[in-house]
């Protein structure tokens, strides 16, 4: 069905709208999705094709990060030593990456199918790193909690973003590797380098990361919309229709986030980018179904056997006094526990506290 309409200068995908309201949505309410969200929504969903779903996604992406970043660079919390290690390595490979694909796109050697088909894999490869990333992340961030708890501790723990004595050579590293896959696929400019700054700063906490992330992802997605918008691959239709639905979906997701817990919703989005990342792959229909179902079904008993080992911190316990099928309900509906000495409720009444959710990060 159509769903495009006239509004006198161009026409306008209401669809498209649609999309971008919902990833905005996501994206305010979680703090996660964006470009692991929208590019193959646009692929498998309004059947653009790659490139142009790509550069699309990152164009939006540069008019909402510089936001948040924003913020973080007046509280103090940036690291500006390690920002400036990841732009170098990241900005040139981000443009590496959007000349290498378009120069392929362009040959006449190459088939454009074959082009397609290789941006396809990267992002569904990119996707599935990122469904890895956001339930390892949940698993150090639980065992940080628990150790924190069992110390007696009140707070922040870890060394801080600021004080870290900074290694250049594996922040470059990581800035390019991330760099090239966000050029190709425009996934991975928070989630997967935070990954790596974890791997190389062990000490961090993921959260301390948040503001220094967000202020590298500014450039870097900026090189390589731009390198996007400079070879001729940028559509304003396309770009415009996604800003218009997102940039109210971003701020009313971020008030009912205010409001709640969003754990439901970034349970609903791994599975979604796990679907996601097995079809771009090549994965048939059927064992895609397959693996979303078993996920639904297995998952929330994993995580539940992970919180009864505090994060894989010794033998499996949990309070006799609630029976296992609750705490599996906590653990996919992601409802935070709240935690009395050893006890484990999902109760949800109202002397939660709002940090009771670094519980169950997930």
């Amino acid at each position: 069905m159509d769903t495009t309409v006239d509004v006198g200068l161009f026409s306008l995908d209401v669809g498209l709208v649609i999309a971008g309201l919902l990833v905005g949505f996501v994206v305010g309410l979680t703090g996660m999705g964006g470009g692991a969200l929208m590019t193959p929504i646009l692929i498998l969903f309004f059947g653009i094709d790659p490139v142009t779903a790509v550069s699309s996604d990152l164009v939006v992406s540069l008019l909402m990060k510089p936001v948040g970043a924003a913020v973080h660079l007046r509280r103090g919390t940036v690291n500006m030593k390690l920002v400036k290690w990841l732009i170098i390595g990241s900005v040139p490979a981000a443009v590496a990456g959007v000349l290498l694909i378009t120069w392929l796109r362009r040959s006449e050697t190459v088939n454009p199918d074959s082009v397609d088909l290789i941006i396809k894999t990267a992002l569904g490869i990119a996707l599935l790193l990122s469904v890895a990333t956001m339930i390892g992340k949940a698993t150090v961030s639980l065992r940080q909690h628990y150790r924190d708890q069992a110390a007696g501790v009140v707070g922040q723990t870890g060394d801080s973003v600021l004080g870290i004595v900074v290694k250049p050579i594996p922040t470059l590293v990581i800035g390019m590797l991330g760099g090239v896959i966000v050029g190709m696929t425009s996934v991975g400019s928070g989630s997967l380098i935070i990954v790596g700054l974890l791997l190389a700063y062990p000490t961090l906490r993921a959260g301390g990361l948040v503001g220094t992330d967000l202020v590298q992802a500014v450039p870097l997605v900026g090189a390589a919309a731009l390198t996007y918008i400079l070879v001729g691959e940028f559509h304003a239709d396309v770009t415009v229709a996604l800003l218009i639905g997102a940039l109210p979906g971003v701020y009313v997701g971020a008030r009912v986030s205010s409001r709640g817990q969003a754990g439901i919703i970034r349970r609903a989005l791994v599975l979604v980018l796990l679907a996601s990342g097995l079809k771009l792959v090549g994965v048939p229909p059927l064992w895609v179904g397959a693996g979303a179902l078993a996920l639904v079904l297995i998952g929330p008993v994993l995580w539940t056997v992970v919180r009864s080992t505090n994060g894989f911190q010794h033998p499996p316990r949990r309070d006799p006094d609630f029976p296992f099928w609750r705490l599996v309900w906590a653990s996919a509906s992601g409802v935070p526990p709240r935690y009395q000495g050893e006890s484990i409720s999902d109760d949800p009444s109202a002397g939660w506290g709002r940090e009771k959710s670094a519980a169950d990060p997930l």
